[in-house]
């Protein structure tokens, strides 16, 4: 083989080995230069109810692949909406977080056209141990007290957005920063439910009639559960309506009847009614005294 033949094969293989150094350096070494696109985020932190103007926004630079779904990319299109969850800065501005174009700024603005806020007094026990948050969407169940054949328990609404908990979501002015609630301030027991008008009617009759609870939802669950109608004491006692039904016979005088007074006051909450002697035959005593006359009553 001559000398051009070995110099020829030489370069081939210094030019073969360094291409396949520069597609390695490339592709593990080099810097990715990856497409970036300008979404909106907000300029500060914003709480609930705030009416987003051009000083409360701005444009930030996203990687392609990491821009959420639902983002902003021009500054005026998210310009006069309400905050309709608490953004912290910098965080991309998207659509389900803000309700349609509005002037009005304040937590009523969250509330959707054709819907109502009404509250209702919770305690601990009732309000899920503190568990209900904002935004929260709960089931309303309504218990009528009683006695054990009148009490019962049935679910009124179902999948209700929570507007607000305990103390007053905090909201900003135009141009102020929000204004944050002393966190000494005493938690009011109160939970703030969105409804429609019937469902607010609904929810206030109940109030007034008996015991409200709520029942915590999993926020992804929007499921509408059958409405089997109210549930009474007889799940929690198989035999009352039994029970009940031998205890009536009993008062009518029916055959193999319990006329026990202690079970039927225990049932019905009425008492037995007791047999009233008849009252004893009064002796009257005409009595002249000139010409007054007086009547005497004795025993």
């Amino acid at each position: 083989m001559d000398r051009q033949k070995m110099f020829l094969i030489f370069g081939v293989a210094w030019v073969s080995a360094a291409a396949l150094s520069w597609f390695l350096y490339a592709n593990t070494v080099a810097p990715q230069q990856e497409k970036r696109v300008a979404v909106v985020v907000a300029a500060r932190d914003m709480p609930l109810g705030t009416l987003l103007r051009k000083g409360d926004l701005k444009l930030v630079q996203y990687p392609e692949h990491d821009v959420p779904r639902g983002v902003f990319f021009q500054v005026n299109d998210a310009l006069n909406r309400v905050v309709l969850v608490p953004l912290a800065n910098n965080e991309p501005v998207l659509g389900s977080k803000l309700s349609g174009a509005t002037s009005a700024e304040g937590v009523a603005a969250t509330i959707e056209p054709g819907y109502r806020a009404v509250s209702v007094q919770i305690s601990d026990v009732s309000g899920v141990a503190g568990l209900i948050q904002p935004n929260s969407r709960v089931d309303v169940l309504f218990t009528r007290p009683g006695t054990m054949a009148e009490a019962a328990t049935s679910t009124i609404l179902q999948n209700v957005k929570v507007l607000s908990t305990g103390r007053a979501a905090p909201t900003a002015t135009a141009g102020q920063a929000p204004q944050a609630v002393d966190p000494r301030t005493p938690r009011s027991p109160v939970v703030t439910l969105v409804l429609t008008p019937y469902d607010a009617q609904k929810l206030e009759l109940a109030k007034n009639q008996g015991k409200i609870s709520l029942s915590l939802r999993n926020p992804t669950d929007g499921t509408r559960a059958a409405e089997p109608g109210p549930l009474t004491t007889e799940v929690l006692d198989p035999n009352l309506a039994t029970r009940i039904a031998l205890a009536r016979r009993g008062r009518s005088g029916g055959r193999g009847g319990l006329d026990d007074p202690k079970l039927w006051q225990d049932l019905t909450g009425t008492k037995k009614e007791e047999k009233k002697e008849p009252e004893k035959p009064r002796a009257v005593v005409d009595v002249y005294r000139g010409d007054k006359h007086v009547q005497e009553l004795f025993r």
